[in-house]
């Protein structure tokens, strides 16, 4: 197959960037499985198993997509009609309730249940890129791995919990002080911030953590930090909010909307089978994985099939903030 993938950012990223990670993946994982990908992308894109179109936002998209295109694989819904097959690969949550494409997949079972769907496709992680787990090494801290800035994501919280359970914190993807979504400063040393860092720095952060603390707020849609703290042999210790605990098992983490549920089971970390939590998801949620099944469903499109039967919907608002008791 000849297919387009669309990207709102430029690839590739260089920290963290999780879904645009995901795109990167696919495109490499479609290339090594005989495919013909081509990115269209902003300027600045580079590829050496890829074509690249710089895309061109004066342009519609549909005169922007090469004739020889079998399908495109979008990051959201189309703005006009296009001239070829698509799909839509919703990576968030939306804040109303306008009705998604027929064609749009969704990244976990709880996203898609939410719009009244049941097309879902996991997100994988590319191993190599993450050296070996190393099941050996003293684990020293806990780490929280997301947007800082983001209240929903909860690093207030995951700051509290490591605190009352007397473990150090690296937080990966915010600083000290934070102005940009209210005043936010973190005097505790034990508390130590590190940006948006990516690569090694970051591969060796989560190699030598104890557990990932993922306290979100919100109904989680997938959560690519989940799967990649697990795969370095991580447990979770987080709220049991959208794909939580599809992505969780038993024995590998604990969920509760109760700090002080989160903060007892903290006592046990190191009991935890950190060799268990890599296995699983290098069973599980590999990027070979998920590239087949968005094969499927650029297939169902390809035979003429919507997705859905009818465009997915938010079925009900959640609140602003999900609650997280004491």
């Amino acid at each position: 197959m000849n297919i387009l993938i669309c990207s709102n950012s430029v690839l590739p990223v260089t920290k963290y960037g999780g879904s645009e990670r995901i795109i990167w993946w696919l495109g490499e994982e479609l290339t090594k499985m005989g495919h013909k990908v081509t990115f269209i992308a902003p300027k600045g894109t580079k590829s050496s198993f890829a074509k690249v179109i710089h895309y061109n936002p004066e342009i519609p998209l549909a005169r922007q997509i090469p004739e020889e295109t079998d399908i495109v694989h979008l990051y959201e819904k189309p703005k006009e009609p296009l001239p070829k097959p698509y799909i839509v690969m919703i990576q968030g949550n939306k804040n109303d309730f306008e009705a998604c494409d027929e064609n749009t997949v969704f990244v976990s079972r709880n996203h898609a249940e939410r719009y009244g769907s049941d097309a879902f496709v996991y997100n994988g992680l590319k191993l190599e890129e993450y050296g070996k787990p190393d099941f050996k090494a003293p684990r020293t801290h806990l780490h929280f791995l997301a947007k800082a800035a983001w209240r929903i994501k909860n690093v207030k919280g995951a700051i509290s919990i490591a605190r009352a359970s007397g473990n150090k914190l690296a937080v990966l993807g915010g600083t000290r002080l934070n102005i940009k979504m209210g005043f936010r400063f973190t005097p505790y040393p034990s508390i130590r911030f590190y940006g948006m860092i990516g690569g090694e720095e970051k591969n060796q952060l989560l190699r030598t953590s104890k557990g990932l603390l993922f306290p979100v707020l919100w109904h989680e849609p997938f959560g690519i930090a989940i799967i990649e703290s697990m795969y370095m042999g991580s447990p979770v210790f987080g709220t049991p909010y959208g794909s939580l605990p599809e992505l969780v098992p038993a024995g590998m983490g604990v969920l509760s909307d109760k700090k002080s549920v989160l903060i007892e089971a903290l006592a046990d970390v190191d009991s935890y089978d950190n060799k268990r939590c890599s296995e699983y998801i290098a069973d599980n949620f590999t990027m070979a994985q998920t590239t087949r099944k968005y094969i499927e469903y650029y297939e169902t499109v390809l035979n003429g099939r919507k997705i859905n039967s009818k465009p997915p919907k938010l079925k009900e608002m959640p609140p602003k903030f999900l609650p997280f008791y004491e």
